[in-house]
């Protein structure tokens, strides 16, 4: 192909359209991402053969002859630009050039290499959204070394959770981050861990609140005095581990979800170029931590060349207005954060369109929760009227997304503009047969490389297997309860485990937040269905604003609100209102862990969670006993 990486011409997959019904789906899925690997420039040996075994999703290879390095894919420049901005709340405010970026990851290898680090050897991270964090990643990958990390808002025993299962040689960490304007020590909560993780053998830490090291660590700035220009990267097969990332761990310990190099990479390309449409030079910004997979998925920009920008700390402090200013001062051009912060601002009435020139903005981007119709209007009334609103899904278990953004085609009020390239998206009904205009299971009919190479432990492959092909036979099954449009756009309902279904008729969960949520005196929801006189009620709890309190006036509009924009069948049997909802760590509530809580059912792993206290208040109430 002539066009070089960050040249979008869409349209040279026309291909894929022409080659006529007659060509083998799974000869066309190959042809597509072959041209994808030579479209968005890999530096590599792509191999021979693309796709073996391409009607078996489950025993599909990819690119099998192919060899490739993730970090020389992603340090293809060392030019004087900007490669990364950084600010901690308002303590801390720095940038790393390209030059700089790829002559720290160069002396860090080094030292990682004379520790003896080996290809496939897990290293980890406990750190902050910062850049150093990008450094140790791209350090650790440059010699074939397996990164996972967290973030410092999990507590000692969700690490180790995780990092006791795969057994990192080395973890880096922070003395401390800055989190709603207060400094937090760090080191106490790693000298506990390290007591639980006898595999690690060296500590690096990295000052950045002023704490300093109190803990056998090695100090990262002593590193990086030895001065190392060149990097040997070391080339790695197609699927080899590249990321081990952990599922939220609320129904048991954590699945540790384990990521190939070139999927992930390759994956990450396509979504960026194309249906993100990143250009070199552009600033790509999430407001995500080291514990999901949005980071992930953001530090990949550096392979299409865009300038990461980093923020760690409250996105509302010291005021809601912090990642505008940041926006407006780097000249923002694709602004990512989650469906929440997109709520919440509307709730607390923010218009930045009135305070910030965001001229430079093209994509606002959400995901982690169902983006509501009414949300959509707020970004367009309050944020910017000229940019593409990109709601995307897919998650940790692909590192990237099945549903997804594209810059060509308009969007829709309340719909996800499409499914994604080279991802064979179909919505399926009870009965295995796909359906459109009509809610169902999201599935994947069809392998795809980002596919994950397997779960870290899991030798058998039994729980990769239960986890996504149990329920039909040759097809991914996502989870996700949605609805394929007649635009082609995505409705998501919420998770198909957490769908309602009294007397026997099926409702996401997302479709009553959105109507309560809308009420004023509403801040958030959470409903349920308990199990009561042999079928099943629907409960919802109901946090209100400050001062005020649930009586009949407003339980009787809620209940309205659902019975007239949801169904008369999902009318809630009991409205509580509660303090508080219990979350996962990225944000997301935990509809099941409130199910098991009312049923007096235990709950694992309750320190998966960001507030595990929440649950008591559902727990014994007297208002659900009657």
């Amino acid at each position: 192909m002539d066009t070089q990486p960050g040249q979008h011409r869409c349209g040279q997959f026309d291909y894929f359209h022409r080659a006529g019904k007659s060509t083998p789906r799974s000869r066309l899925i190959g042809l597509f991402w072959s041209e994808v690997w030579d479209f968005c420039g890999v530096v590599g040996d792509k191999g021979e053969r693309v796709l073996v075994d391409g009607d078996r999703i489950e025993q599909a290879q990819w690119f099998p002859d192919a060899t490739l390095n993730f970090a020389e894919n992603l340090l293809r420049s060392r030019s004087d630009d900007t490669a990364i901005y950084f600010r901690a709340e308002d303590q801390v405010d720095y940038s790393l050039t390209h030059a700089q970026l790829y002559q720290q990851v160069a002396s860090l290898a080094a030292w990682l290499k004379a520790q003896g680090l080996q290809p496939g050897d897990r290293v980890a991270a406990y750190l902050p959204n910062m850049p150093e964090a990008v450094v140790a990643m791209l350090a650790a990958t440059s010699l074939g070394a397996v990164w996972t990390s967290t973030s410092p808002d999990f507590g000692v025993d969700s690490v180790v959770d995780r990092f006791g299962q795969t057994e990192p040689r080395f973890l880096f960490t922070a003395d401390g981050y800055f989190y709603n304007g207060k400094r937090h020590d760090l080191n106490d909560k790693t000298r506990d861990i390290c007591a639980q993780l006898p595999s690690v053998e060296q500590v690096i830490q990295i000052g950045l609140a002023g704490f300093g090291n109190n803990i056998d660590a090695v100090d990262w700035s002593e590193i990086l005095t030895n001065l190392v220009e060149s990097i040997d990267f070391v080339p790695r097969r197609f699927d080899d581990p590249l990321y081990v990332l952990y599922s939220s761990g609320t129904t048991g310990k954590p699945k540790c979800i384990t990521h190939g190099i070139g999927g992930t990479l390759i994956q990450h390309l396509k979504e960026h170029m194309l249906q993100c449409d990143v250009h070199p030079g552009d600033r790509l910004f999430y407001f995500t931590t080291l514990g999901w997979m949005m980071w992930n998925w953001l530090v990949s920009g550096l392979a299409s060349r865009a300038t990461l920008v980093l923020y760690d700390g409250s996105p509302f402090y010291p005021d809601g207005e912090v990642l505008w200013r940041y926006a407006d001062d780097v000249d923002l051009t694709i602004f990512g954060t989650s469906a929440k912060y997109i709520d919440a601002m509307k709730k607390a009435g923010l218009k930045p369109m009135d305070g910030f020139e965001l001229s430079s903005l093209r994509c606002l981007a959400s995901t982690g929760s169902v983006l509501a119709p009414e949300s959509f209007d707020y970004v367009y009334q309050n944020i910017k009227q000229d940019l593409c609103l990109a709601s995307v899904s897919g998650g940790t278990d692909i590192v990237s997304c099945f549903v997804i953004s594209c810059p060509l085609l308009p969007v829709y009020r309340g719909e996800i503009q499409c499914r994604g390239l080279g991802m064979a998206v179909e919505v399926f009904d009870e009965g295995g047969n796909s359906v459109r205009n009509q809610k169902g299971e999201l599935v994947c009919t069809k392998t795809f490389p980002c596919q994950p190479v397997y779960f870290w432990g899991d030798e058998s492959g039994a729980k990769y297997h239960n986890a996504y092909f149990a329920r039909f036979d040759n097809v991914w099954h996502h989870g996700d309860y949605v609805m394929l449009t007649e635009r082609n756009g995505i409705v998501i309902y919420g998770r198909s485990d957490a769908t309602l279904n009294p007397g026997g008729v099926r409702i996401g969960t997302a479709e009553i937040y959105r109507h309560v949520e809308q009420l004023d005196e509403v801040v958030e929801s959470i409903v349920i269905g308990q199990d009561w006189q042999d079928d099943v009620r629907v409960v919802l709890f109901v946090v209100l604003r400050e001062g005020i309190e649930l009586n009949d006036d407003l339980a009787d509009r809620i209940r309205k609100t659902i019975r007239e924009k949801c169904t008369p069948r999902h009318v809630p049997a009991k409205i509580v209102q509660v303090s508080e909802i219990p979350r996962t760590k990225s944000g997301k509530i935990v509809e099941l862990a409130v199910r098991e809580v009312i049923h007096d059912r235990p709950v694992k792993n309750l320190h998966s969670l960001a507030n595990p206290e929440a649950l008591e208040l559902y727990r014994d109430l007297p208002q659900l006993q009657e």
